[in-house]
């Protein structure tokens, strides 16, 4: 089988500018040529960003930091598609060799209520922190620190709260949801803890706390559409949706 070689290729790049939240925003082209394919999607921002400053205009702001899929923050939709075409991976993932000669790349924000524009393809994420600090935690005593084998978890348990933990609360979910929901966010983080001895004891709680603050701030609800399972950079299934909404029914016949 012929392996294929990554060559440089020349694109137009439609990016979202917008100066800050209350301004009015537009869409604005830029040529950038020799662009190698072996470069990530948030190095070819660089060059461009590169191109602007030389050109003296304002480069493009965006958010990144760890550019290897762990911190989430690299939030673009790109060409219809949070975090881009490629599936299983985050924008800082995405390697232009995903794109061909003469490609038309669109970027824009994450586009949800709950999450309002900063500047440009930078988004305000911290609706997610205030869910979290609603009820996604347990409360424990401090002292000494017990044997990691000192509660026997199942191994099924401990493997799906595993897969619910690996949720990086990029956003992707809420931005690909027609209704702007982040179900899958708060059952993944609901998830993780109610599957586990030491995430009991605050269960019910805890779901009707994080479910009444997502409302709170702007996300809309789920209506099984599993557009946030496809786009999901971390493959987080929505059953854990329905374990979720077992939560909180759950705890609101408790009531």
């Amino acid at each position: 089988m012929e392996k294929k070689i990554d060559k440089n290729i020349d694109i137009t790049v439609k990016v979202w500018r917008q100066r800050g939240p209350k301004e009015r925003g537009h869409f604005e082209t830029y040529q950038l040529k020799q662009v190698s394919q072996s470069a990530s999607f948030l190095e070819m921002i660089d060059l461009l960003n590169e191109q602007l400053v030389g050109e003296d205009k304002d480069p493009i702001a965006y958010d990144h930091d760890c550019r290897e899929g762990i911190c989430g923050m690299c939030s673009l939709y790109i060409n219809g598609h949070p975090h881009g075409p490629d599936t299983s991976i985050t924008t800082c993932q995405l390697h232009m060799r995903h794109f061909n000669d003469g490609d038309v790349i669109t970027v824009e924000p994450w586009r949800s209520a709950g999450f309002p524009i900063i500047r440009d393809l930078m988004v305000d994420r911290s609706a997610y922190d205030k869910i979290i600090q609603a009820g996604g935690y347990v409360s424990v005593n401090t002292g000494g620190i017990p044997d990691a084998n000192a509660i026997a978890i199942p191994k099924h348990k401990a493997e799906e709260a595993m897969d619910a933990a690996a949720c990086i609360g990029c956003g992707a979910c809420a931005a690909a949801c027609k209704n702007g929901s982040a179900m899958l966010f708060v059952s993944a983080k609901v998830s993780q803890l109610a599957l586990l001895p030491q995430g009991r004891p605050e269960a019910a709680r805890r779901a009707k706390a994080m479910l009444a603050k997502m409302d709170e701030l702007g996300f809309g609800n789920c209506t099984n559409t599993r557009q946030c399972e496809m786009e999901c950079p971390k493959n987080v299934s929505i059953t854990h949706i329905a374990r979720l909404n077992r939560e909180f029914i759950k705890a609101k016949c408790r009531d």
